[in-house]
């Protein structure tokens, strides 16, 4: 049995580690510091064979880890507790049985946490960033262990030269991708500002150097800027009754050559690296007048760049971020950036949905987020425990490949969809999987941390029932697609059997006749009707008997034949049996349908309707085909006595193209200049593989030739791929 070391081995053989450790023991007292104490004793104990890569030793890692947790973090004694257990507890499992013992359960949680993250190694930390990320978190049943994490990697970095060249370039990339954007949507700033420095510094030195030093000579220049900036502005507002407070920062070295990169200017062409906040404490009702008031103040003493004016107050962005954004300039040329918001802008920026997290275009994550806030909730509460954070469920599971790979799926997955997150191949062929070294179903739920090693047969094919099993879109499309294509193939053998039969029956087989069946048999679609024919399910003599029955009720009657024989012969020109559609027409009732609005100039044929009129139709009207077989003896021959001038017709144009709605205002104006005028007009974005608009539209034109102009004209816009003509 472990036994626990004394209170006599409290002090090392190295000087610096006994200088922090009583440091560190300083800052409590009582119950408190006598848990820090065993804790710290047990990882003297387990960790003193151990050294650094500075030969330096071990113990210094999780001492100073412990430091910043209790000092700079202020997390208390069970956190710093809880680092010198986790440390001790890697080396000596032997450990874990009298941790239980001796130390409260929520220490323990803790431990757990931080082990489970320890045993995490990112195979390829790049190309799954978010994942890992959202890994740590989930193995964080205590929010405090996130940030104990994140404290660690800050003692690595801080000791990142002490490690050979390639642990280096394995902890940069680790700190860039996974603990910056932790400690960035956490709110610990000053961490993710230092980390960010940290991995510029050792990851591009030179340009690290070059910034830091002309940040370090523009210094004295800045503080000086700030006051004289500031001194008539405070006037002002004091006049004007405004409460504010300010927030004065210049940009890291990192963030300023990020910048740089990104816009192609030097290090003098940054022009936000002194930036002045006013943030206004006004109530909501009055918080855009205020803020433009402010605004007209700061712009009445100095020189506005009106090109670097973001109005985000008037209209928020689409994630809820308001704020005034400008650029102004002194006496000297000097550039300022100045943000102007108030108190509850400036609460939503920092801390809700809209948080400099988001608004940088870092990807938000559900359930992660709200999450993440209960633990800056925690931070900035002293005292509230982390029982009072409830930790909130993730809607994601991340389970490992036996080759590493980490995939992510939805709670409640099984293994059919790990299958299928592997390749959908493999997805197609799942019979089971081995899960953590136990043979399992596809139907088997699987958790955060399983190793799934997938089975598969040959002969293996997907079914419905599969859809019953799957919760991944991934999986659920890939099922989908293959039951189509499968249901794709009897629809075609179905459609095959019925076109013969119906050959030998003398019919023709078309789209009308297919919905007609189909809504006589009940079937849901075509596909169904015809797939019952190929399954056998349908009599192919009832399709028969139908189709005979349907013939008797569509043949014309003597009556109807000579009444509309009588309209066609009353509707005849000077030109033979052509009805002649012009301005001038007695006894002849006509109208366009509106099915496809035929306009002069276009190919068209008339109907005669039960009613006595005849409706002009489009050659390429959806109806036609219908109407020009069932009804031939109801076809008039129709043509046009001459293209209108004077006339003006209705008609729809959809507009396709590549880009976002702001296209609007150069399809209006190419609209207008072809002399054709705007009934109605909408535009919508949609998202494919790229962003795409729609823009549907009606028009009053004077003819078909006046309509292709307006068309052709379109087809001119550069973003513009494809101009159809529908009914308006």
């Amino acid at each position: 049995m472990y036994a626990m070391p004394s209170n006599d081995n409290i002090k090392t053989n190295s000087p610096a580690v006994n200088d922090v450790s009583d440091k560190l023991l300083n800052k409590f007292a009582g119950r408190e510091r006598e848990i820090v104490e065993k804790s710290y004793l047990l990882a003297n104990d387990s960790l003193k064979d151990l050294c650094r890569e500075n030969r330096h030793p071990f113990l210094e890692h999780p001492l100073n880890t412990a430091l910043i947790v209790a000092e700079e973090m202020d997390l208390g004694y069970a956190c710093t507790a809880a680092v010198f257990l986790h440390e001790a507890s890697r080396v000596n499992t032997q450990l874990l049985p009298l941790i239980s013992k001796q130390f409260p359960k929520e220490i323990l949680n803790m431990v757990e946490g931080l082990d489970n993250i320890s045993r995490i190694t990112p195979k390829e930390t790049r190309l799954q960033a978010e994942n890992y990320r959202k890994l740590i978190v989930s193995y964080s049943t205590d929010p405090r262990v996130t940030l104990i994490k994140i404290a660690d990697r800050l003692e690595v970095m801080r000791n990142l030269s002490i490690f050979p060249k390639s642990s280096q370039m394995r902890k940069l990339t680790e700190t860039q991708m996974l603990y910056i954007p932790l400690a960035h949507q956490l709110g610990l700033y000053k961490i993710k500002g230092e980390l960010e420095n940290l991995y510029f510094r050792y990851s591009d030195p030179q340009n690290y150097r070059a910034i830091s030093n002309k940040l370090l000579a523009g210094q004295s220049d800045r503080s000086k800027l700030a006051a004289e900036f500031l001194l008539p502005l405070e006037q002002k507002l004091k006049e004007s009754g405004i409460a504010y407070s300010l927030k004065v920062r210049t940009k890291t070295a990192w963030s300023i050559w990020q910048k740089m990169q990104r816009q192609d200017v030097p290090f003098e062409g940054v022009s936000d690296v002194f930036a002045i906040r006013f943030i206004l404490d006004v109530p909501p009702q009055e918080e855009k007048e205020a803020c433009w008031q402010v605004y007209s103040l700061v712009t009445q003493e100095y020189k506005p760049d009106v090109t670097r004016l973001r109005d985000w107050i008037s209209t928020p962005k689409a994630n809820g971020y308001e704020s005034l954004h400008t650029t102004v300039q002194n006496k000297d040329g000097v550039k300022v950036e100045v943000q102007i918001r108030t108190v509850r802008m400036d609460q939503i920026a920092e801390s809700g949905h809209a948080s400099h997290w988001s608004y940088k275009g870092i990807k938000s994550v559900r359930g992660l987020d709200e999450w993440l806030q209960d633990v800056k909730k925690m931070l900035e509460t002293p005292g509230l425990l982390a029982d009072q954070t409830a930790h909130k469920d993730l809607d994601e599971i991340f389970v490992f490949t036996p080759g590493g790979d980490l995939k992510q799926l939805p709670k409640g997955a099984s293994v059919l969809d790990f299958a299928f997150a592997i390749h959908s191949n493999l997805g197609m062929t799942c019979s089971g999987a081995k899960v953590n070294g136990k043979i399992k179903s596809i139907r088997e739920k699987l958790h955060t941390g399983d190793v799934v090693e997938i089975m598969s047969r040959k002969d293996q094919k997907p079914s419905r029932d599969w859809l019953n099993i799957v919760i991944s879109s991934k999986a659920r499309s890939h099922i989908k697609s293959r039951l189509n294509e499968e249901e794709g193939k009897m629809s075609r053998l179905g459609r095959e059997i019925l076109e013969r039969r119906m050959k030998n029956w003398k019919l023709e087989l078309t789209e009308d006749t297919l919905s007609v069946l189909a809504k006589h048999f009940k079937m849901k679609s075509i596909g169904d009707f015809l797939i019952s024919i190929n399954d056998q399910k349908i009599n192919l003599q009832d399709i028969k008997d139908f189709l005979s029955a349907e013939q008797e009720k569509t043949k014309p009657d003597k009556e109807e034949k000579e009444a509309a024989s009588k309209l066609a012969e009353k509707a005849g020109s000077d030109k033979g049996d052509y009805l002649v559609i012009s301005d001038k027409l007695d006894n002849i009732s006509y109208k366009m349908a509106k099915c496809c609005n035929p306009i002069f100039g276009d190919d068209v044929f008339g109907f005669v309707t039960t009613t006595g009129g005849i409706s002009i139709h489009r050659i390429t009207c959806p109806n036609a085909s219908r109407l020009l077989s069932r009804y031939p003896y109801r076809i008039q021959k129709v043509r046009w006595k001459q293209l209108s001038t004077s006339s003006q017709f209705q008609t729809g144009l959809k507009v396709i193209g590549s880009g976002d709605a702001t296209i609007s205002t150069s399809i209006m104006e190419c609209v207008t200049k072809a002399g054709a005028s705007i009934r109605a007009f909408r535009i919508s974005e949609r998202q494919k593989r790229k962003l795409e608009f729609v823009a549907e539209m009606e028009l009053s034109v004077g003819n078909k030739a006046h309509l292709d102009k307006v068309i052709s004209s379109l087809k001119k816009i550069r973003e513009v791929t494809n101009v159809i003509r529908t009914a308006n």
